[in-house]
C-alpha cells in the first residue's frame, strides 16, 4: 500500500476537500482508497455521508487503544473506497498519546498490520502540526500539500517544510512531498496569479501543473454528505481534481521504484 497524507497546518485551505475528491477520483481509476479521516472535526467523514451512528471504532481508537483498523473502516458507497472515519474523542487524542508507548508511530504500526485490501491509502490530516500529524507523517510515504493561493499561506509552507526535515531526521528518512497542489485558484485575482508563480519559481515540479480553480459546487457537496465529482462531476472543480489525480498516478512509480 502507497500511504499519502495530505497535511498543511493552515486551515481553509481545501485540505479536507481536495482528500476527499482525490480519494474519489482515485477510486474512480480502480485504484482501492483507504482515506483515514485524523481530523478531529470529522469533516472527511461528514462529507463522505458517514454519520456519527456508523462512526463506532474510529480512528481515535486506533491511535490510542490500538484498535485494528479494518475494525474502524466504513464502506463510503462509492466503488472502491472505504474510510476509517473520525469523532470528537479524537481532539483528546493529543494529550492522551503523550502517555503512550511509541506516541509518534502509533498509526505507522496500525497501517503495517493492516491487511494489504488497498492500493493506496490518504490521511486527511488536521490544520496542526502536533502529534496527530506528527504520526501522519511518520506513517507516509509522501506528502500532498494543498496551498491556498493567497500571501500567508507561503509563510505556511516554509513552517510545514521545516517540520518534514525534522521529520525525515527523527523519524522517517524516507518521507518526501509527492506534490503541492494550488488551491482557490481564482484567475481574476492578480494576487493569486504571483502567489502562484511565486511557488512554482521556488519548487518548481513539485507544485502540480493542475490548479484547483475556486467553485461554488466544491463549497456546496459537503453539505449533501457528497464528493463533488459526485454532487456535479461536470464542474470546474471536478474536472480539476480528476486532472489532479492523474498527475498523481503519474508519479505513483517513481514512489514504487524509491520503495524498492
Amino acid at each position: 500500500m502507497i500511504c499519502i497524507a495530505v497535511a498543511n497546518q493552515k486551515g481553509g485551505v481545501g485540505k479536507t476537500t481536495s482528500a476527499i475528491n482525490l480519494a474519489t477520483a482515485l477510486a474512480a481509476t480502480g485504484k482501492r482508497v483507504l482515506l483515514i479521516d485524523l481530523d478531529p472535526q470529522g469533516n472527511a467523514s461528514t462529507g463522505l455521508g458517514i454519520g456519527q451512528a456508523a462512526r463506532g471504532i474510529s480512528s481515535y481508537h486506533v491511535l490510542v487503544d490500538a484498535t485494528p483498523i479494518e475494525q474502524g473502516v466504513v464502506a463510503s458507497g462509492i466503488p472502491r473506497l472505504d474510510i476509517l472515519p473520525a469523532t470528537v474523542d479524537l481532539s483528546g487524542a493529543e494529550i492522551e498519546l503523550i502517555e503512550l508507548e511509541a506516541r509518534t508511530h502509533r498509526l505507522l504500526r496500525a497501517i503495517e498490520e493492516c491487511p494489504p485490501r488497498w492500493d493506496i491509502v490518504l490521511i486527511d490530516c488536521p490544520p496542526s502540526l502536533g502529534l496527530l500529524t506528527i504520526n501522519a507523517m511518520v506513517a507516509a510515504d509522501s506528502l500532498l500539500v494543498p496551498l491556498q493561493c493567497e500571501f500567508f499561506a507561503l509563510e505556511g509552507l516554509s513552517q510545514l517544510l521545516s517540520t518534514v526535515e525534522r521529520i525525515r531526521a527523527r523519524f522517517n528518512p524516507s518521507l518526501s512531498i509527492m506534490g503541492v497542489a494550488l488551491t482557490m485558484y481564482d484567475r481574476r485575482n492578480r494576487l493569486t496569479e504571483q502567489v502562484a508563480n511565486d511557488v512554482r519559481a521556488v519548487l518548481g515540479r513539485v507544485v502540480f501543473e493542475t490548479v484547483i480553480p475556486r467553485n461554488v459546487r466544491l463549497s456546496e457537496a459537503p453539505s449533501h454528505g457528497l464528493p463533488a465529482l459526485i454532487y456535479d462531476h461536470r464542474c470546474s472543480g471536478s474536472e480539476a481534481y480528476m486532472a489532479l489525480a492523474r498527475e498523481l498516478i503519474a508519479r505513483l512509480p517513481r514512489m514504487n521504484e524509491a520503495a524498492a
